[in-house]
């Protein structure tokens, strides 16, 4: 009989393993709904953010704003947010007090996809057979551990 000395380091033991697999599936069943806006997943998050303010009566946010709501860094969203002018779903302009800061506001084009994506939640959860209640236990479980790193690392 062998004794088993390390089973903490075997692949089904590791949360982050499970994290990344079932961030990797949400991400690919979001992709057949997101491909009829014409949004990839990362522009759908970008989308969500500036929705989000739209409601907020924000007409304008920050690039920098945005990073820190991804949890991303300038160099990651830019060319994201660069692609999404082109295709015509925003807007980017330098802020009038320091042309250093630009600014990023939805389109006519930008505003009515939100009423297209609101159905994506619901169609995500249809085909993942899961319900809200599981979808929100898992969300609000996920909220706390980000919570917890974050404070973690800002404490080292």
């Amino acid at each position: 009989m062998s004794i088993k000395k390390y089973p903490h380091l075997y692949l089904s033991n590791q949360t982050c393993f499970a994290a990344y697999t079932v961030a990797r599936q949400i991400t690919q069943a979001y992709h057949p709904l997101l491909k009829l806006l014409g949004l990839t997943y990362p522009q759908y998050l970008v989308m969500l953010v500036l929705w989000e303010a739209m409601e907020n009566n924000q007409q304008w946010l920050k690039v920098g704003d945005i990073c820190d709501e991804l949890m991303l860094d300038t160099g990651t969203v830019t060319p994201l947010l660069k692609r999404m002018e082109t295709s015509g779903s925003i807007v980017r302009q330098r802020s009038e007090s320091d042309e250093r800061i630009v600014l990023v506001g939805l389109t006519e084009q930008g505003m009515s996809l939100r009423e297209l994506a609101s159905t994506v939640p619901s169609n995500l959860m249809c085909r993942a057979g899961v319900s809200i209640d599981e979808v929100a236990s898992l969300r609000d479980h996920l909220w706390g551990w980000i919570k917890r790193w974050q404070k973690a690392k800002n404490q080292s």
